[in-house]
């Protein structure tokens, strides 16, 4: 039997976007015909017609709708649980809709798994080549060097999990709504003993959606910036924050992020250098 790639993408009104990534998952060569993939897409409330555009250009890949209110880590959530009903795939590919993979990137990735671990693919800017996502050591993104290097956790771009993990520490947290996810999978991954390791070289382009968030923002009063502190894709959200510092650190730590992200949110201008 060949090995079973299951694609995991979310994605919300930016249909163009997502057909160039799904352009670029299938044209990866070096593969031949040794792996069959399957995409599994969320579609989370599009109104942009995204599920009928991509079904139009690629009419055997599986789309979900989701409710509206999923985001990244619910959404891929969703596909994950979705593709797991279907079969049991040997690897499951993380992979963002704005993420544009390199032709041989995903035979890189495969050459760079070892038994038991996840391999994260670094990505960079179109503009100016620098590193954007990928994988953290000691809060630092770490850049591809031609070797795979062991890292912490890791940014939800692009990563190849093994069967093996997803059996031993099941899907992303749904506590999550958008951000968190893709570093609390990371963090559990680690503490039940499996290694995490960057791919050798970049894999892929992606754009940095880094910028001072809304709640931080100076131009909206403290009201609107709090309204926009609780939203769930404000990469941030409180209660949400408190739930990842309780799994991975203590309730001090949490409780302590808790009020800091509130004191930021209050007095941003003393944050005003500080993405």
């Amino acid at each position: 039997m060949k090995p079973l790639i299951a694609v995991l993408i979310t994605c919300y009104n930016r249909k163009e976007k997502t057909l160039i990534c799904l352009q670029s998952l299938f044209k990866q060569t070096g593969l031949g015909d040794r792996f069959i993939i399957e995409v599994f897409l969320v579609d989370d409330g599009c109104t942009d017609g995204t599920a009928e555009f991509i079904n139009f250009h690629f009419p055997n890949i599986n789309i979900i709708k989701g409710n509206g209110n999923l985001y990244w880590n619910r959404g891929m959530h969703l596909a994950w649980d979705n593709a797991v009903k279907i079969n049991d795939f040997d690897f499951y590919l993380w992979l963002n809709d704005d993420t544009y993979l390199f032709n041989n990137s995903l035979n890189n990735l495969i050459k760079d798994f070892k038994t038991n671990s996840i391999i994260v693919g670094s990505t960079k800017s179109l503009i100016n080549y620098n590193i954007t996502y990928g994988g953290f050591k000691n809060n630092t993104l770490l850049i591809p060097n031609g070797n795979i290097q062991v890292v912490d956790y890791f940014n939800g771009n692009c990563v190849l999990i093994p069967n093996t993990v997803f059996k031993s520490i099941g899907n992303l947290d749904p506590t999550f709504h958008h951000a968190l996810g893709d570093f609390d999978y990371g963090l559990r991954a680690k503490k039940n003993g499996f290694k995490i390791y960057i791919s050798s070289f970049f894999v892929a382009t992606c754009e940095s959606h880094i910028d001072i968030p809304n709640w931080r923002n100076t131009k909206f009063k403290l009201n609107k910036r709090l309204i926009y502190l609780y939203k769930p894709n404000s990469g941030c959200n409180p209660f949400e924050y408190f739930h990842f510092d309780c799994k991975h650190y203590n309730i001090f730590i949490a409780i302590f992020h808790f009020f800091s992200i509130h004191f930021r949110c209050t007095f941003p201008i003393l944050y005003k250098n500080l993405k």
